[in-house]
């Protein structure tokens, strides 16, 4: 009885993974076409990338040292559309649920500055941490990632 019902949830598996792939390979020619298109008439893709907006930072990663663990460290990575076209932030997602960031939910104009306020929480860590926050915005490349890194010991 167990074998007939793994060959089931591995049949269904299967075909799930085959019917992703389809749907993938599907995207992937859309995206080409769409590509080609916008080729044939002219270069409206790189007439968009050179309007983009730039998300510039200060620093684009922050060394908070050694910290006791349970304390939380605070950190604003600031940044400037240096850009063309208003900047949009769509997400800010952390590597872990320890990190939490906080960015701007309107647009930041061209030459204007911003940040995004990240904090990191170092309960039940230890040892030497890299913590990234994927930021997503309407720029070329549509990601950036910023990082906190440092060192959580005990208590003394």
């Amino acid at each position: 009885m167990k074998k007939v019902i793994l060959s089931i949830l591995a049949a269904g598996m299967f075909l799930s993974a085959c019917n992703q792939s389809a749907k993938t390979a599907k995207t992937a020619d859309s995206a080409a076409a769409q590509t080609t298109e916008a080729g044939a008439s002219g270069s409206t893709g790189s007439a968009m990338q050179a309007n983009a907006p730039v998300m510039n930072f200060d620093k684009s990663s922050y060394d908070f040292g050694k910290i006791n663990r349970g304390d939380k460290v605070t950190y604003n990575f600031k940044f400037t559309n240096t850009g063309k076209s208003p900047l949009i932030i769509t997400s800010a997602v952390a590597s872990c649920g320890c990190t939490t960031p906080n960015w701007p939910k309107t647009p930041v104009a061209p030459g204007q500055s911003a940040q995004i306020t990240v904090v990191f929480n170092s309960t039940g860590k230890s040892g030497l941490q890299d913590k990234m926050v994927t930021i997503s915005a309407n720029t070329n490349p549509a990601q950036t990632v910023v990082h906190l890194v440092g060192e959580v010991v005990e208590k003394k």
